[in-house]
C-alpha cells in the first residue's frame, strides 16, 4: 500500500498528482497571510505578513484531531530566518471584469515572464478607481468591486452593486472546530520546496462548472478535481485527458488559477463552505472574473487566446474505426459512401497506416499502399479529405528511436541521461519541434488535410525537459506544447486551423480541435461523453468531438442509432472505434436512419457554420448549457443531459431506446425540428422524437438558414440558401449566414402578417433566398 506521500510524488507512473496531500502532512510547516504590511493603491504592489502555523494534535472525548496552532521558527540560524515572512503580492486589473491576484512565498519579485497558456502580454486596466480608510483599500470599476482587509487580511470580491461573490478565508474565518484549509502555502518537508492553497468562501446554494473534459457530476459542487493530465482509459472516472484549471460559478464571477504544476480543486468536498485551489506551484497567480457566463467565458479567453475557426470542411462527417489498414481499403470505403450516398468529407486513417501497425514512422506501408499520393488526390478530388494518426512516444523498435536519443529529441529520465522506457519527444526543446515538424511536414505537402494529435497525457513527472524544469512543471504543460507544434506547422502547409488532439491544457483552445477520448459503448458512457463537452466548453474550447458510438468495442445497432445524431449535433462529428463502423454493415434500415442523421447536419451547414464563426470570435462554445443561454433561469442550472447547440437550437439526446424523453426547455417559446409542434418554456415537457432519434428544438422566432443536401462541403451550394423561420413570427428576425471565406453577415427579415421578407442582403444578388415562414 503506497503512502499518500508516494501517491503524491508519483511512485506509481501515471498516478494523478493530488497537490493537496502536501497540507495534510504532519511535518508540513503553514504559513498563512495574517496582515497587509505594505501597500501603494496606485500600483497595486505591497507585501503581507504571513504568520507560521504547525497542525498540532489535540485529544478530546477519544478522538484526535489536528486543529492549526501558532508555531515557533524551527530555522538556525534564527537570525536569517523570518518566524512570520513578509512576502510581494499585488492586485492588478486587466479589464472592468478581469483582477489578477499574485502571491509570492519567497522574498523576491512577482514572476511576470511570458507564459505559454496566455495569449500573450496580459493587458492593463485603469478605469479602476481606488480608495483607502483605515481599515482597508477598495477599488472599483462599471463591472465589480475589489475590497482589501488590512488586518486581519481580507480580499472580498463582489459585483457592480457591492453583492458580495467570494472572499477569501484564512484561519480566523469563521467559528468552527473543524480545521479547512486556509489560504496558505506550506513549507514542503520532503524538498523544502512550497505549495501553495488559495481559499476562498462558497455560498451555501452555490453551484461551481468547468475544470476542463471532466467526466463526473456537471456541477463540481461538493467534488475534489485532481487537475493533471491522465490517459483516463475511458470516460467515466475523475482522471482526465483534459484538466483545465479554470471554472465558472452561478454566483457570478470565475477564477484562472495560472500555473502547470498540478492542481487540486476543492469544492467544498472536505469543508462546505471553502472552495480550496491547491497547486504544486511556489506561487499563487489567479484571475478573477465577474459576470455572467458570457461574460466570463469572453474575459478568460481574452486572457488565455480564442479558437481559430476551422476550415469548413472539417464540420462534415469523419469516417474511421480502428483501422483502415490498406489503399483497397480506404478507396472502397471511400466508393460505398458516395454510391450510398452518405454524406463525408473526411477519412481518417488510424494506427495502421504504416507497415507495422503502432510503430510510427511517418511512412505508408509499401506493401499496402501503392501510391499514396495518387491516392490522396484522387480522394480529394471527390471530396473527402485525409486524416492521419501518429503519437509523440517512440519504443526501442522503431527506426526513428536512435536517432531521437543520439540527438537528444526526447525527454531524459530523472538522472538526466536516458529517456524512459519510450524515448517522448520533448517539445520544449526547439530543435525537437524542427525536426517533428519536418516529419509531418512532408505528409502534409503529399496533401493530408488534418493530423491526429493522440496521446501527450503520459509526459514523465520525474522527467528532465530542455526548458530546465522537470515534469513537475512540464507535464501538464505538455499537450500545450504538443498541440501548439502540430497546429502550427498544418497552418503553415496547409493554411487552416485544425488538428484533432486527444490532451489539452489551458491555451490549447488557440489550436483547435479537440476529441473526447475512449468512452464505452454504453448508455452511461454516451452520458459522461456530453457532461465532459459541456465542461470542456465552460473553459474557452469552442470546438470539440467525440466517437460517435463509443470507442471502445463495436457497438450496437441501438446504441449507435441514438449516438449518431449527438454526433451530428456537435461541432465536428466522427465514427470512430472498433470496426465495423461503416452504416452499410448494420443492414439497409439502419443505414437509411444513419443517412438522415448526417444529411441533418449538411442541411443545417450555414447556421453550424455561422454559429462557429461566433464562436470564434467571442470565445465560446458552440455545445453550451442551457444556462449559458439562460443564466436567469434557476432550472438551467440543474441540466446536464440537455445542451444548446449554437444559441438557436436545443438538443435532448436520447440516453436510453425509447421513443420520447422529459425534456426541460427554458423560458420562451419552442418549436419541435421535426414535428413542428410548439411548446411552451419555462417547465418540464415529455416530447416524442421523430424520424431522426433524437429531441430537436427552435427557439421560437429563430431564422434557421439552410442549403440542399451534398456529398460534401465542396459540393455545397451557397448560392441558394433557405431561411425558415420557427414559431412565432417577429416583426424582426435576424439570421446570421457566412459564405465560406467570406465575413459573418447579419441577414434581417420584416414581418407583415404571415410573411416575411429580407429587408437588407449583404451580398449583393449573389445569393438566392428562399423564406420559409410556419
Amino acid at each position: 500500500m503506497f503512502s499518500p506521500w508516494q501517491i503524491a510524488r508519483g511512485e506509481v507512473v501515471g498516478t494523478p498528482v493530488d497537490a493537496s496531500q502536501d497540507f495534510t502532512q504532519r511535518d508540513s510547516v503553514y504559513f498563512v497571510p495574517e496582515k497587509i504590511a505594505t501597500f501603494d493603491p496606485a500600483t497595486g504592489e505591497g507585501s503581507l505578513q504571513w504568520n507560521r502555523y504547525k497542525q498540532q494534535p489535540g485529544i478530546s472525548f477519544n478522538k484526535i484531531d489536528v486543529p492549526y496552532s501558532r508555531a515557533e521558527s524551527d530555522e538556525f540560524p534564527g537570525t536569517e530566518y523570518d518566524r512570520d515572512p513578509q512576502l510581494p503580492f499585488s492586485v492588478s486589473f486587466v479589464s472592468p471584469r478581469t483582477v489578477r491576484l499574485r502571491f509570492a512565498t519567497r522574498g523576491k519579485s512577482l514572476e511576470s515572464g511570458e507564459s505559454l497558456m496566455l495569449d500573450g502580454p496580459v493587458s492593463k486596466d485603469d478605469s479602476w478607481q481606488a480608495e483607502e480608510t483605515d481599515e482597508a483599500i477598495s477599488f472599483k470599476s462599471v463591472a465589480g468591486q475589489v475590497r482589501i482587509q488590512k488586518n486581519p487580511w481580507r480580499i472580498e470580491i463582489r459585483d457592480a452593486a457591492g453583492k458580495l461573490l467570494t472572499q477569501t478565508r484564512t484561519v480566523a474565518a469563521t467559528g468552527t472546530y473543524a480545521a479547512p484549509t486556509p489560504f496558505s502555502f506550506v513549507r514542503r518537508a520532503r524538498d523544502l520546496g512550497h505549495s501553495t492553497a488559495a481559499s476562498f468562501q462558497l455560498a451555501h446554494d452555490e453551484k461551481i462548472f468547468g475544470c476542463g473534459e471532466s467526466f463526473t457530476r456537471l456541477d463540481k459542487r461538493g467534488q475534489k478535481i485532481l487537475l493533471y493530465l491522465r490517459d483516463a482509459m475511458g470516460v467515466q472516472t475523475p482522471k482526465m485527458y483534459k484538466p483545465i484549471p479554470f471554472f465558472l460559478s452561478n454566483r457570478g464571477y470565475g477564477m484562472f488559477v495560472h500555473t502547470s504544476a498540478p492542481v487540486t480543486c476543492d469544492f467544498g468536498h472536505d469543508f462546505d463552505e471553502a472552495n480550496v485551489l491547491y497547486t504544486g506551484d511556489e506561487q499563487i497567480d489567479i484571475f478573477v472574473f465577474v459576470g455572467s457566463p458570457k461574460e466570463i467565458l469572453t474575459e478568460y479567453t481574452a486572457v488565455t487566446g480564442r479558437s481559430p475557426l476551422p476550415p469548413l470542411w472539417s464540420f462534415g462527417l469523419w469516417m474511421s474505426r480502428i483501422t483502415y489498414k490498406s489503399e483497397a481499403e480506404v478507396r472502397e470505403v471511400a466508393a460505398k459512401l458516395r454510391d450510398h450516398k452518405i454524406p463525408c468529407d473526411v477519412i481518417h486513417l488510424d494506427t495502421g497506416w504504416f507497415e507495422t501497425d503502432w510503430q510510427c514512422n511517418y511512412k505508408f506501408a509499401p506493401s499496402r499502399f501503392d501510391d499514396p499520393a495518387k491516392m490522396i488526390a484522387d480522394l480529394r478530388a471527390d471530396g473527402f479529405r485525409t486524416s492521419l494518426w501518429q503519437l509523440p512516444y517512440f519504443t526501442t523498435k522503431n527506426e526513428l528511436y536512435d536517432t531521437i536519443v543520439a540527438d537528444g529529441y526526447s525527454v531524459r529520465n530523472e538522472g538526466g541521461t536516458l529517456p524512459y522506457l519510450d524515448a517522448i519527444l520533448d517539445f520544449s526543446n526547439p530543435q525537437t519541434v524542427v525536426w517533428y515538424q519536418g516529419l509531418l511536414g512532408d505528409l502534409l505537402k503529399l496533401g493530408v488535410g488534418a493530423i491526429k494529435v493522440d496521446f501527450g497525457e503520459d509526459a514523465p513527472l520525474h522527467g528532465v525537459y530542455a526548458s530546465g524544469r522537470t515534469g513537475w512543471y512540464e507535464h501538464n504543460l505538455y499537450p500545450l506544447r504538443y498541440n501548439k507544434t502540430v497546429a502550427e506547422i498544418t497552418k503553415k502547409i496547409t493554411g487552416d486551423d485544425i488538428i484533432w488532439a486527444r490532451s489539452a491544457w489551458a491555451g490549447s483552445q488557440r489550436y483547435p480541435l479537440h476529441w473526447g477520448g475512449d468512452s464505452e459503448n454504453t448508455d452511461s458512457a454516451m452520458a459522461a461523453t456530453l457532461r465532459a463537452g459541456l465542461s470542456l466548453g465552460m473553459c474557452g474550447f469552442s470546438y470539440w468531438s467525440h466517437d460517435v458510438g463509443g470507442f471502445v468495442n463495436q457497438p450496437s445497432p441501438d446504441l449507435y442509432r441514438r449516438w449518431l445524431p449527438f454526433g451530428m449535433l456537435t461541432s465536428h462529428s466522427r465514427c470512430h472505434g472498433a470496426p465495423p463502423r461503416e452504416p452499410w454493415e448494420y443492414g439497409e434500415e439502419f443505414e437509411n436512419d444513419f443517412r438522415r442523421a448526417v444529411e441533418l447536419k449538411y442541411k443545417l451547414m450555414p447556421y453550424v457554420y455561422a454559429q462557429a464563426k461566433l464562436c470564434s470570435e467571442q470565445g465560446h462554445p458552440l455545445l453550451r448549457t442551457l444556462f449559458f443561454e439562460y443564466p436567469d433561469d434557476p432550472t438551467s442550472w440543474l441540466v446536464e443531459d440537455e445542451y444548446m447547440f449554437g444559441s438557436d437550437l436545443l438538443v435532448a439526446p436520447l440516453f436510453t431506446n425509447v421513443d420520447s424523453r422529459n425534456v426541460y426547455l427554458p423560458p420562451g417559446n419552442w418549436v419541435d425540428y421535426q414535428s413542428g409542434e410548439n411548446y411552451a418554456g419555462g417547465k418540464w415537457h415529455d416530447i416524442a422524437t421523430g424520424e431522426i432519434p433524437i429531441v430537436l428544438l427552435v427557439r421560437s422566432g429563430a431564422v434557421i438558414p439552410h442549403l440542399a443536401v451534398s456529398q460534401s462541403t465542396d459540393q455545397m451550394d451557397w448560392k441558394d440558401i433557405e431561411l425558415r423561420v420557427f414559431g412565432e413570427v417577429a416583426d424582426s428576425s435576424v439570421a446570421y449566414v457566412s459564405l465560406p471565406d467570406g465575413d459573418l453577415q447579419q441577414i434581417r427579415l420584416t414581418t407583415t402578417g404571415n410573411k416575411s421578407t429580407i429587408q437588407n442582403d449583404p451580398y449583393a444578388g449573389q445569393v438566392t433566398w428562399r423564406v420559409i415562414t410556419p
